[in-house]
């Protein structure tokens, strides 16, 4: 979801601006579903229905393609310089618990008591959020100039204060928490973490998990990779039928959802980087060629499977799995040919900028509304987005690109966010 810290890619890359995208993409959305249906349509919001689904239920989906997109290249390049698998895997597993903890955090800011501590829910939330910033940071010297050995150590002495210091908050905010009906997030007697759900970031901690052992065990066999692709998928009809009843890790998981269908995703997102160099085609009309059969078998699949569960986001059934793969692939493959193949397009690369580090953008944009609301400008923001469409999304789109001009300009200066 980054660049590793001290990485520095000479180039944006067409996954760069594909994050880019879908990062806008889903701030802009979240964003908008907080204005009225008076103002804002219908075709603007999560499908309410049966089955159906609208733009807003591909953001999502195309964040879990494009993590598998990443996979091979982020992971790769530990195994290419000689990293044992069995510690590339541990690093998965530490990422994914991060995730996971974010996202649980995440789940209870939904539903804070009065106080806490002295403190106010927005204010608990707008610590929370940056402690998490804080607590998987990695802050290094602008890159300006090389800097010397001595001033790489003083910057990771300081990453590694900066985020102890993150750590240690989010474990007191964490403890300190009081839900409305006066839950705790962690209890010590008997111990217990309160969660309803793991949160938009614990769903794409799972599926990372799972597309990274598939990659690790396949690497680049496109057959292997469409292999696990479908026995994903399979996991949602089998659980729908009770095939994991009384299973005890369906007591934690829907297994169907939560490691069948999202994963089924991010394998996908990996069996189309099958085709990119070092391992992939190395040449255009080929990579061309494949991308375009994906996308149509993805397609085609998603009208056979149509009848069975219908299009459903919330469900998370197979054709809606498949059409997000179709769309996702197609966008991607866009931003190959502006950003891979030549010079690259100016658009692409100000999206590719914001695209390396989205996840420092997403947790910005998820502490914007209790921040709004210590700082005093949340009824006037709430105001400006119930004049008309236009102005609702001409605020939506405001506060999506400046965020991401944030984290663009934090980069530059050093500061990532690296789980």
């Amino acid at each position: 979801m980054s660049t590793e810290a001290g990485q520095r890619p000479a180039r944006v890359t067409s996954i760069d601006a594909a994050r880019g995208l879908v990062m806008f993409s889903m701030i802009f959305v979240n964003d908008i579903s907080g204005v009225s249906h008076k103002v804002a349509p219908d075709w603007m919001r999560h499908f309410q229905g049966r089955s159906g689904m609208t733009f807003v239920d591909l953001v999502f989906p195309a964040f879990l393609f494009i993590v598998g997109l990443s996979i091979p290249s982020a992971l790769g390049g530990r195994l290419r310089a000689g990293e044992p698998v069995w510690k590339t895997l541990l690093h998965v597993v530490a990422r994914t618990l991060a995730l996971l903890l974010i996202g649980i955090l995440m789940v209870n800011d939904e539903s804070p008591g009065p106080d806490m501590a002295g403190l106010s829910p927005g204010l608990w939330a707008v610590l929370m959020y940056l402690c998490a910033i804080f607590a998987f940071c990695s802050i290094s010297p602008p890159a300006r100039t090389e800097p010397s050995p001595d001033t790489r150590r003083r910057w990771q002495w300081v990453s590694r204060a900066v985020r102890a210091a993150g750590l240690a908050g989010l474990l007191a905010l964490a403890f300190m928490f009081r839900g409305a009906k006066g839950q705790h997030i962690i209890s010590l007697s008997p111990l217990a973490i309160h969660t309803s759900w793991y949160g938009i970031l614990g769903l794409i901690g799972w599926a990372y998990l799972a597309g990274a052992v598939v990659y690790l065990a396949f690497r680049a066999n496109a057959v292997a990779l469409l292999g696990c692709m479908v026995l994903l998928l399979a996991l949602y009809p089998a659980d729908r039928t009770g095939a994991f009843d009384g299973f005890w890790l369906s007591r934690y998981l829907g297994i169907g959802e939560m490691l069948g269908a999202h994963p089924a995703i991010t394998v996908g997102g990996l069996l189309l980087a099958s085709i990119l160099p070092p391992w992939g085609k190395p040449n255009l009309s080929a990579r061309l060629r494949f991308g375009t059969w994906f996308i149509l078998g993805c397609a085609a699949g998603a009208l056979l499977l149509n009848g069975l569960y219908g299009i459903n986001k919330n469900e998370a059934t197979p054709s809606w799995c498949l059409w997000a793969c179709a769309v996702t692939a197609s966008v991607w493959l866009v931003f190959h040919v502006l950003c891979d193949l030549g010079p690259i397009h100016p658009a692409a690369k100000v999206l590719a900028l914001a695209g390396r580090n989205v996840l420092l953008a997403y947790l910005l944009s998820e502490m914007w509304p209790s921040a709004s609301v210590l700082l005093g400008v949340d009824q006037w923001y709430d105001k400006a987005g119930e004049i008309s469409l236009a102005a609702a999304v001409a605020r939506s789109a405001a506060v999506a690109a400046a965020l991401l001009a944030a984290t663009v300009g934090l980069n530059r200066l050093g500061f990532r966010l690296r789980i």
